[in-house]
This record gives C-alpha cells, structure tokens and sequence, in this order.
C-alpha cells in the first residue's frame, strides 16, 4: 500500500491531518467542548458537527461515548453524564 498523499492530502495538508486523528482524540475533544463550557446546557449534535468540522465524527463520537456511559443523548441533544464531570473535577485522566 502506497503511503504517498493523495491529491485532496497535497491540495488541503490540514485536511489530511484531521484524518490522522484517532477516536480517541476525538472522542476527547468532543467530550472536553461539552465539559469546558461549564453551562451545563446540552449542545446538539449539529453544534458539535460544527465546531470539530465534521457531522460524520460528531455523530460517531457521541454513539461511542454514549456506549462507555459518558454522556446522555436526548433526540439530537448530548450532555455529559454526572459520573463524567465527577471525573473532569477530578482530573481523572485526559478525559
């Protein structure tokens, strides 16, 4: 397999670096924007697609971290769980 960027790569370098990032940074980036805005108010899916660039990773963050039990999803409304903040508070890990 050919390890060369492809054109997209080599017309948009910081595009190709979004998709070198891991779910796990992702799903961390999700959860610390929901985390760090400190209003306690649920951001709809829609605003994470926004602010991370893209609707398909927000989408699959939220299912991932809704499965570990970190968040709550309400129709297209996400917030962080109690046991999340609790481990934020913390400083539990790079959450």
């Amino acid at each position: 397999m050919s390890t060369a960027p492809t054109t997209d790569q080599q017309d948009h370098p910081e595009q190709a670096a979004e998709h070198d990032v891991s779910e796990e940074q992702r799903d961390s980036t999700v959860l610390n924007l929901m985390l760090c805005d400190g209003s306690g108010f649920a951001w709809s899916v829609e605003e994470l697609a926004r602010t991370i660039h893209s609707r398909i990773d927000a989408v699959d963050a939220v299912r991932r971290l809704e499965a570990a039990g970190l968040v709550h999803r309400i129709g297209e409304f996400v917030f962080p769980t109690l046991a999340a903040r609790r481990a934020d508070e913390l400083g539990a890990g790079a959450i």
